[in-house]
């Protein structure tokens, strides 16, 4: 295990969450590859930070399914994978598109699913597979039927690919961050959101997130985590 300088994948790096990962990383002395969906985004990161990039897109899950092994290839081995992707969509069920719900199924759940699938026998004994499932979890609000469904989706996956794993100590990290500062639910593909809680500094949260990812690195326990809620 690379203890001192993890070899880390983020996935959605051109997102907020994702550069502020990436960068923190870093800072840590992580050696860190970077998946995204945004090639300007990407390349403008990749310059920045000296990191093998490579573009994915949620909808060509065969790609999404082959991230891993590409950056265990490019740093020599992989101990760790973070998946920031995801999009808010919010209003009545009855109101939501097909061609929407199908959407925010697919970004939400099966990309992150097959990042991970794909990483599940890449990572090293002891890594860890997380991803950032959200509050919205635990308290799914009203006008927010399919985009909860579909991060409940994967906060299922995750718990049930942890137990899969518990024998290689690598974690399996549901990430239910709260509400942040970030924008994403005025970014929502439809509808407007509802009331949310007070927004948390999402520089603050990726910190304590990644001193639970790096710290597992560290002490590599059979567990599966569920990061608590502030």
């Amino acid at each position: 295990m690379a203890v001192n300088h993890p070899r880390v994948l983020v996935v959605g790096a051109t997102g907020e969450l994702g550069t502020l990962a990436v960068d923190e990383l870093l800072g840590r002395g992580a050696e860190v590859a970077l998946c995204g969906r945004d090639a300007d985004r990407l390349a403008r990161l990749a310059e920045r930070t000296g990191c093998p990039a490579r573009r994915i897109d949620a909808y060509q899950l065969d790609d999404c399914a082959t991230a891993a092994p590409w950056a265990a290839t490019a740093l020599g081995g992989l101990d760790g994978v973070l998946v920031t992707v995801g999009v808010a969509g919010f209003g009545p069920a009855a109101t939501v598109p097909d061609a929407v719900a199908e959407h925010l199924m697919t970004v939400n759940a099966l990309c992150p699913m097959a990042v991970l699938r794909g990483a599940a026998s890449t990572v090293g004994d002891g890594g860890f597979l997380a991803a950032v499932t959200g509050a919205i979890v635990d308290t799914p609000l009203t006008g927010t039927a399919d985009y909860a469904a579909a991060k409940s989706a994967l906060s299922c996956w995750l718990g049930v690919v942890g137990r899969e794993l518990r024998r290689r100590r690598v974690a399996v990290v549901d990430a239910r961050l709260p509400h942040m500062a970030t924008g994403f639910a005025t970014r929502a593909v439809t509808g407007s959101p509802p009331s949310l809680a007070r927004a948390a500094d999402p520089g603050g949260e990726v910190s304590v997130l990644l001193d639970q990812l790096l710290g597992h690195l560290r002490d590599a326990p059979a567990a599966v985590r569920t990061l608590p809620l502030p």
